[in-house]
């Protein structure tokens, strides 16, 4: 059985809500920045320090500060409340982002699916690298613009979840294109859900954003389920279903779906292997539909969908298993691996 996921209450403006998440992760921040520097350079191919990365932490911070001055204010506020170093709480925010992808060593194992076909749902796993399933929290966001709960982990501020108007987002990463200063998809999750009321609303503030990386999105409202793919800020809707329509559910994985991308796709031919057969299983479960959501932790639970651990803290593996249920405002979750954790649930009505 796993361990209980901490939630993390944050209310007041910005900063406030910063130097809460602050103060009640200071031992779990403090615990990670301390492992070989929030564990990078486990993961890195050259040795980082945060001295080296001060300028390019600088570079993503200007950014965020124009485009997203909130997210900056509560970035700064975990600092202050963890007492820690600004440029160690930003980079918390970067750490996808400082080590960029190898093509060679890059798998990335995420698989998501969604249905509007009974009651709406947005389902996925959370594969990284890392070893991250000890630092899982959820954050429960009450005095933004729209109140939210975030899936993410100690110190990032977005990951995936569920707001008040049942807006619902789900991430998978691809590979390709430049990566470089701008907007970490994780922080444009959390502007999102801090401010869109449906699907159209936040695919609007998605696309002005600069984001600094790749990324496949899937969106979900109680009426509505898009997925789209960025690669360089240029978008394509890969797949739109709508409740009132015959095609009610979209997947994505880990390579690219949509034809003008298909060719700068990046993703190595094994993690590419990984990706078509996850995506083949995916489709196999929503076409023998309708599922209720809980039916999804079956799938998440079996290779090839869920990733065992070998061991190798530098390979992706399930970390965990979401399901968001947007008429219900709920989370459901499975810590660490779901093969045999329980699901615990969180409730926006808490």
């Amino acid at each position: 059985m796993s361990v209980a996921v901490p939630v993390v209450i944050l209310r007041g403006d910005a900063q406030t809500r910063g130097i809460q998440q602050g103060e009640q992760c200071r031992e779990a921040l403090w615990q990670f920045t301390d492992d070989h520097l929030c564990r990078l350079n486990q993961l890195s191919d050259s040795p980082l320090s945060l001295a080296g990365l001060s300028e390019k932490i600088n570079r993503y911070r200007q950014i965020i500060t124009y485009w997203l001055p909130e997210i900056a204010q509560e970035i700064d506020g975990v600092a202050k409340g963890a007492q820690m170093p600004q440029d160690l709480a930003w980079l918390l925010q970067l750490r996808r982002e400082v080590l960029g992808y190898n093509r060679i060593n890059t798998g990335g194992d995420c698989t998501t699916i969604a249905s509007l076909q009974a009651e709406p749902w947005l389902a996925q796993t959370v594969d990284l690298n890392g070893n991250l399933d000890d630092f899982i929290h959820v954050f429960s966001c009450q005095s933004t613009r729209i109140p939210s709960l975030v899936l993410s982990f100690a110190g990032l501020l977005g990951y995936l979840g569920i707001n008040q108007a049942g807006l619902s987002v789900g991430l998978n990463m691809v590979l390709g294109g430049e990566w470089g200063p701008g907007i970490p998809p994780y922080l444009a999750i959390r502007h999102i859900l801090d401010n869109c009321a449906s699907v159209e609303h936040a695919l609007e503030a998605l696309i002005r954003l600069p984001l600094s990386s790749s990324r496949s999105f899937t969106l979900c409202d109680h009426q509505q389920v898009i997925c789209v793919e960025s690669m360089n800020n240029q978008w394509r809707i890969v797949s739109r279903g709508n409740a009132r329509q015959a095609n009610r559910t979209t997947m994505h994985t880990n390579h690219f779906l949509h034809q003008d991308f298909q060719t700068d796709d990046a993703l190595n031919i094994f993690a590419r292997n990984s990706s078509v057969q996850r995506l083949s299983k995916a489709e196999a479960f929503l076409a023998s539909g309708p599922h209720d959501a809980e039916a999804c932790f079956s799938l998440f639970s079996a290779a090839p969908v869920c990733v065992a651990d070998n061991g190798d803290i530098r390979r992706e593996r399930t970390v965990a298993a979401a399901i968001l249920l947007p008429k219900q405002g709920r989370l459901l979750l499975r810590p660490g691996n779901p093969a045999v954790n329980k699901t615990q649930t969180f409730s926006l009505s808490d």
